[in-house]
C-alpha cells in the first residue's frame, strides 16, 4: 500500500487554520482572565504591592544597607494614596488588569499555537532555530518584566511620587495612572531584554557587526547610568549601579552573541 502523500492547504484552508488558532488562543485568554477576575484581592496585592514600603525590594536594600553599612537606603513610608475619580473607574481597571493577567498567563500557549500555525511553511533547520528564538526570547522577556516589576516602577514610582515643584501642590496619585505606568514600564523593560535576540537576528542577516556595537560600548554605559540615576530614590552610587548592572550586561551579551554568529557565519564561508 502507497503511503498517501500529503496534500497542499489552499488560501482558504489556511484562513481555517488560522481561524482556529485565533478561537483557541482567545477562549484561553478569556478562561484565564475570568480567573484572574475572581482572584480580585490576591491580583491587585500583587500589583499595588511595590508602593508599600514593607514590599521586599525596600526590605532587600535595607538589609543589605546594614550588611555593607551604607546609610540611606531604607525605604520611608510614602505619604501618597491612589484614589480613583470616576464612577466605573474601579470596575474597568479590574477588567483591563483581569485581561492583561488572562494574557501574561496565557502566553505559553499562545506562543505554541502561533508556532503550531506557522510551522508547517519552515524548514527543519529553521523550526530548530524558531524554538530557541521563540524560548529565548519569552524568557528574557518575562524576564525584563520581572525586573521591572521588582526593581524599575518601585524607584520610579517613589521618586515620582514623591517629586513636588513646590510645596504648596500635593500629590494625589490616580490607580489608571498607576496602573498605566506599571504597564508602560513593564513593557518598555521587557522589550529592552529582547536587544540581545534583536543584534543576533541582525547579524544573522549580515546588518549588525560586533565592531559596530562594541564602538558605542561607552554611550551604552552613559545612557545606562544616566537612567539609573534619574529612577533610583537615593543618592549614593551604590543602588545606582545595581540597577546599572542587568542593561550593561545585556549590552555586552549582544556584543558576545554578534561576534559569535559573525564568526560562525565566516567559518561557514570559508568552507
Amino acid at each position: 500500500m502507497k503511503p498517501t502523500q500529503p496534500t497542499e492547504l489552499t488560501f482558504w484552508d489556511h484562513l481555517d487554520e488560522l481561524r482556529k488558532t485565533i478561537i483557541h488562543i482567545a477562549c484561553a485568554v478569556i478562561v484565564l482572565m475570568l480567573l484572574a477576575f475572581c482572584f480580585k484581592e490576591e491580583l491587585f496585592g500583587l500589583i499595588l504591592a511595590p508602593k508599600e514600603g514593607d514590599f521586599c525590594t525596600y526590605r532587600f536594600f535595607a538589609w543589605l544597607g546594614r550588611i555593607l553599612h551604607i546609610a540611606g537606603l531604607e525605604a520611608e513610608a510614602l505619604p501618597v494614596k491612589l484614589i480613583n475619580t470616576q464612577l466605573s473607574g474601579q470596575f474597568l481597571t479590574h477588567m483591563s488588569v483581569s485581561f492583561y493577567a488572562g494574557i501574561l498567563l496565557a502566553s505559553p500557549y499562545i506562543l505554541y499555537q502561533l508556532f503550531h500555525f506557522i510551522s508547517p511553511a519552515l524548514y527543519q533547520n529553521e523550526k530548530k532555530y524558531s524554538r530557541w528564538l521563540i524560548f529565548w526570547g519569552y524568557l528574557l522577556f518575562l524576564t525584563g518584566v520581572l525586573f521591572s516589576y521588582f526593581l524599575i516602577f518601585p524607584f520610579t514610582f517613589r521618586f515620582l511620587s514623591t517629586y513636588q515643584v513646590s510645596q504648596e501642590v500635593e500629590n494625589t496619585i490616580l490607580l489608571s495612572s498607576y496602573i498605566d505606568t506599571l504597564n508602560m514600564l513593564s513593557l518598555m523593560m521587557g522589550i529592552t531584554f529582547e536587544t540581545p535576540i534583536l543584534t543576533w537576528l541582525l547579524a544573522k542577516l549580515g546588518i549588525l557587526s560586533a565592531d559596530f556595537i562594541a564602538q558605542y560600548r561607552k554611550h551604552a554605559w552613559v545612557v545606562a547610568m544616566i537612567i539609573a540615576a534619574i529612577i533610583t530614590p537615593t543618592s549614593d552610587v551604590f543602588t545606582m549601579l545595581i540597577v546599572t548592572f542587568p542593561i550593561v550586561l545585556l549590552y555586552e551579551v549582544s556584543i558576545f552573541l554578534v561576534r559569535h554568529t559573525v564568526k560562525k557565519r565566516r567559518t561557514k564561508g570559508e568552507n
